[in-house]
């Protein structure tokens, strides 16, 4: 998908905006699993998730293809629109972001703190991406899709980082949403020319991904309620799906209780908050932890965004509804 100096530009762009993430083994994870844990801190960015580097690449490509465009229009759980809104800004550019009802009012508010105009629409990710075209071509701004070349250049960066840093790892732990994460993972891994297995990770109430990859085609679910917004997908995407049905080794599903779990075992190992996504990788990781026993494994701690409520609930034992 990528060459090693097409990858080289990219973290070259990307670091121009912020530093590279750092990777860390903890003794405490290490300890209660029984294995060597490596864990991609991509809570430690600008906008406490991953994202922000497509965002980067994305607004940076745009500008150089479309220099007459004078805004953006996309949709989000969260992540991405803060990446989006927080690009588009700095280049001059308005953005104008579509979330579904019910959607993390902390998330929102980041959004609209990076210069969003953040519009409500839709039962679900799904509902709210299909307006977000909509407006998009009636109003005449650019669309950003969930999933594009560009942003996954960026979001490479940080899988260029961790392999960089952490070549031999047996196997990487990726959660899946619309796909760019394990894309993004794969395309590092291939072209570096490295043998670890890519493992995608899915909630059991939004498993899209994992059933495709099963049937061998596209399926869609009917609904996709998990606290774990970041992977609360009904709709699988097509280009990301031909990557990760071949690249990665398998998709494991994880339900509430264990990315609760998850989100507890960081914070007191590590004192690191992860939101559902971003815990997701280490509950799989904690599920088939006998299978990879005596191997070196990477998770990706893919964003920190959790809703403050939420949190306390994970953290007095419980699991937050959807």
């Amino acid at each position: 998908m990528f060459t090693l100096e097409e990858l080289d530009a990219a973290a070259a762009l990307v670091h121009r905006h912020m530093a590279p993430t750092p990777q860390y083994s903890w003794p405490l994870i290490n300890r209660e699993l029984g294995i060597e844990t490596w864990v991609k801190h991509e809570n430690h960015t600008p906008t406490g998730a991953f994202k922000v580097r497509g965002g980067i690449t994305f607004i940076d490509w745009l500008k150089r293809t479309q220099p007459q465009a004078r805004g953006i229009c996309t949709a989000t759980r969260g992540n991405h629109g803060q990446s989006q809104a927080r690009a588009a800004t700095a280049a001059g550019l308005k953005a104008k972001i579509y979330v579904p009802e019910g959607n993390s009012p902390e998330k929102n508010a980041a959004m609209s703190a990076f210069g969003a105009e953040v519009i409500v629409f839709g039962r679900d990710f799904d509902e709210a991406r299909l307006e977000a075209v909509r407006v998009a071509e009636a109003e005449g701004l650019a669309i950003v899709p969930p999933f594009h070349r560009e942003l996954v250049r960026g979001v490479a960066t940080y899988a260029h980082e961790l392999f960089s840093a952490q070549p031999d790892l047996d196997t990487v732990y990726v959660p899946i949403g619309c796909g760019s994460g394990i894309c993004a993972v794969i395309a590092v891994r291939d072209a570096m020319g490295l043998k670890t297995s890519i493992v995608g990770v899915v909630s059991t109430e939004a498993q899209a991904a994992k059933l495709s990859v099963e049937a061998g085609e596209l399926v869609e679910t009917e609904s996709a309620r998990t606290f774990a917004d970041g992977m609360a997908v009904r709709v699988p995407v097509k280009e990301a799906f031909e990557i990760y049905a071949t690249g990665a080794a398998r998709i494991v599903a994880v339900n509430d209780d264990e990315v609760a779990e998850a989100i507890r075992t960081y914070f007191r190992c590590s004192h690191n908050v992860a939101e559902g996504a971003g815990a997701a990788p280490l509950a799989a990781l904690m599920q088939e932890k006998e299978r990879m026993q005596g191997k070196r494994v990477g998770v990706i701690l893919c964003g920190g965004n959790i809703d403050t409520g939420k949190f306390i609930t994970v953290m007095q034992g419980g699991t937050p509804e959807p």
